[in-house]
């Protein structure tokens, strides 16, 4: 029995009034559980590949599949519902408090007061940030790690399936950046779920991704474990990607002779 979550066949996307193809002729299978970050450039199609996932951008030519379904056949809204988003501005609602932002979706899906509150209790503390301590506090009233942890919760409410994460950190300062993703690392883990986090960084790609995509100019340059990308990378973008973070290595070694 197959376990692929998410299948790309052929997949493209050209934007209207462009030349060329935001994301071309992309096809391979996501399996259930893995950790899959997509790595570029500014342009390389990266987002695009991630917002098709949940028909925020929809394809103009191939097919995305979510556990052997076509999602051009599924209602939008009811397929967003299952997929769990975040994003780099945590999109919280300023006049929500931290409790009625994680709530949304089950309200939505009209579930009973009690089963709620107790699954924002249950998510605020999987993220780290105590209920009797967060849950009645505006998102202004917290740090911008909190906001990403509460936006985080948010988007597990549902119990979804696949998690889209697009550069969840890229706001946050290097020391509490590298602190959360050690912890999204352990949700990962702990939850089993299937998560595709989009990133410009390669640390992040490799120290996150149990598989890594690298795009370039809307093509999949290579889709591999960050140990085989490392030692056999792709000729081309892939290999010059790989020169540049060695050479970054090399720098902080000679600070250190």
């Amino acid at each position: 029995m197959s376990n692929t979550v998410i299948t790309f066949n052929e997949v493209s996307k050209k934007y209207d009034h462009t030349d060329g193809y935001a994301v071309k002729h992309i096809s391979l299978k996501i399996e259930q559980g893995e950790f899959i970050t997509i790595l570029g450039s500014s342009g390389s199609g990266k987002t695009t590949m991630l917002k098709m996932v949940n028909r925020l951008q929809e394809p103009s030519s191939g097919t995305i599949a979510l556990s052997g379904e076509n999602i051009a056949a599924m209602n939008p809204v009811e397929l967003r519902r299952k997929i769990g988003y975040v994003i780099q501005q945590t999109g919280l609602f300023p006049h929500l408090t931290i409790a009625q932002n994680i709530a949304v979706v089950p309200k939505l899906l009209k579930w009973p007061r009690e089963r709620i509150q107790t699954r924002v209790d249950e998510l605020l503390e999987l993220v780290g940030l105590p209920p009797k301590d967060y849950r009645n506090r505006y998102p202004a009233q917290l740090s911008g790690g909190q906001q990403q942890r509460s936006g985080l919760a948010r988007a597990l409410a549902a119990d979804p399936e696949v998690m889209l994460l697009d550069e969840p950190f890229g706001a946050i300062d290097a020391i509490n950046r590298t602190y959360l993703q050690d912890e999204l690392l352990r949700l990962h883990r702990g939850l089993g779920k299937t998560f595709l986090l989009v990133t410009h960084d390669i640390n992040e790609a490799f120290k996150l991704g149990t598989r890594v995509i690298i795009m370039d100019k809307g093509e999949v340059c290579q889709f591999d474990t960050p140990e085989r990308i490392a030692k056999h990378p792709a000729e081309g973008f892939v290999a010059s990607l790989i020169a540049s973070s060695r050479q970054q290595e090399r720098f902080w070694e000679e600070l250190y002779d």
